[in-house]
C-alpha cells in the first residue's frame, strides 16, 4: 500500500517540550507517554524481525501508515538457517535479522521516500552523555532506534541472550531509557554498554555441537566467507577446541560456553525523521560523535 502523507511538517511533537535547549540540561523527553506506548507499540512481527518491528513504530510515530507486511518486505530480514550444517549455520547467524542500513533503507522504501534515517555509531567509545543526547534529538522531532548487543551488561545470574536487538526508544528520563518490543525501562548505563560493542556474536556451545556431523568441513567456516574477521577471530580453531573438549570428557576443567563469531551489526542509534523537515536536514548534516 502507499504511505499516507503525515500531517506534521517537522515530525512528532514531544510531550515534554518543543523548545530548543542545551543538550547537557535536558534529561527528559517523550515521544509517547507510557500509556500511549502500551497502546501503540508493535509486538514482534516475525522471526528475527525486531528491526522491521522497530521501523513499523518509527513510521507510526512519524504519522505514516504502512502495513507491517510492507515494512518487513522492505527491511528484508535475514533468517537463521537452523537446519544447515555448522559452517552455513554460523554464516547465517552472523547476519540474521537486519543491520541499521537495512532499517534506514526499509524506512525509506516503505514510506515512499518520506522518511530519512541517520546512524550514529557508539563504538568505539564516544564523547556523549546518552540520555541528554537522546533527549535533544527527541525534542527536535527525531525518532531513535537503538541497535544493541544484548549479550553485554547481562545481569548476574541471568543467561546470556542469543542475539542482538533493535528497539525503538520512545522516551528518556534521568538515568533511564524507555523502549518498545518489549515495553521496558532500562537503566542508562546498561543501555549505553549495549550500544558500545564490537561487532561480534556469541553462539552457544550446544548450538555448535548439534550441527557437527562427520561430513562437516570446518575449513568452510573461513574459506567460504570473504570477511577476514572469521580468520582474525580464529573461529575454526575455537570450534576444534570445543570438539577436543568433548573428546576429553573431562569434567574437572571448565568447557568453552560460547563461540565468538563476527556479526554484521554495528552498535549505536539510528534517528529517523521526515526527509523534508528541519530535523531531517539537521540529522544528515550533523558530524559523527567524537571518539572518547
Amino acid at each position: 500500500m502507499d504511505a499516507v502523507q503525515p500531517e506534521a511538517e517537522n515530525g512528532p511533537v514531544s510531550s515534554s517540550s518543543t523548545r530548543e535547549v542545551d543538550e547537557d540540561e535536558t534529561h527528559t523527553a517523550m515521544l509517547w507517554s507510557i500509556q500511549e506506548a502500551v497502546q501503540r507499540q508493535t509486538l514482534q512481527i516475525g522471526v528475527s524481525a525486531c528491526g522491521a518491528t522497530a521501523v513499523v513504530d518509527v513510521l507510526q510515530a512519524l504519522g505514516i501508515e504502512v502495513t507491517t507486511e510492507m515494512v518487513n518486505l522492505c527491511v528484508r530480514t535475514s533468517l537463521r538457517r537452523n537446519k544447515a550444517l555448522l559452517p552455513d549455520y554460523l554464516h547465517s547467524r552472523s547476519k540474521a535479522g537486519a543491520t541499521h542500513l537495512q532499517l534506514i533503507d526499509g524506512a525509506d522504501e516503505a514510506s515512499g521516500g518520506l522518511v530519512v534515517g541517520r546512524f550514529f555509531s557508539l563504538y568505539p567509545q564516544r564523547r556523549v552523555k546518552l540520555v541528554p543526547w537522546l533527549a535533544r534529538w527527541i525534542l527536535r522531532g527525531a525518532v531513535p532506534v537503538a541497535t544493541m548487543n544484548m549479550q553485554r551488561a547481562v545481569p548476574a545470574g541471568e543467561e546470556i541472550p542469543d542475539a542482538w536487538h533493535h528497539q525503538l526508544i520512545f522516551g528518556v528520563a534521568p538515568s533511564a531509557v524507555f523502549m518498545t518490543n518489549p515495553l521496558d525501562v532500562v537503566v542508562e548505563e546498561e543501555v549505553h554498554e549495549r550500544l558500545c560493542s564490537e561487532s561480534v556474536l556469541l553462539i552457544r556451545r550446544e548450538d555448535v555441537l548439534k550441527r557437527l556431523t562427520p561430513d562437516v568441513q570446518l575449513s568452510q567456516i573461513s574459506d567460504q566467507n570473504p570477511d577476514p574477521r572469521w580468520k582474525a577471530l580464529h573461529v575454526e580453531d575455537k570450534v576444534r577446541q570445543i570438539i577436543s573438549e568433548e573428546d576429553l570428557n573431562d569434567d574437572d576443567h571448565p568447557k568453552t560456553t560460547h563461540l565468538m563469531i563476527p556479526a554484521a551489526y554495528s552498535s549505536g542509534v539510528t534517528f529517523f525523521a521526515l526527509r523534508d523537515s528541519n530535523v531531517g536536514r539537521e540529522l544528515l548534516n550533523t558530524p559523527e560523535l567524537s571518539l572518547q
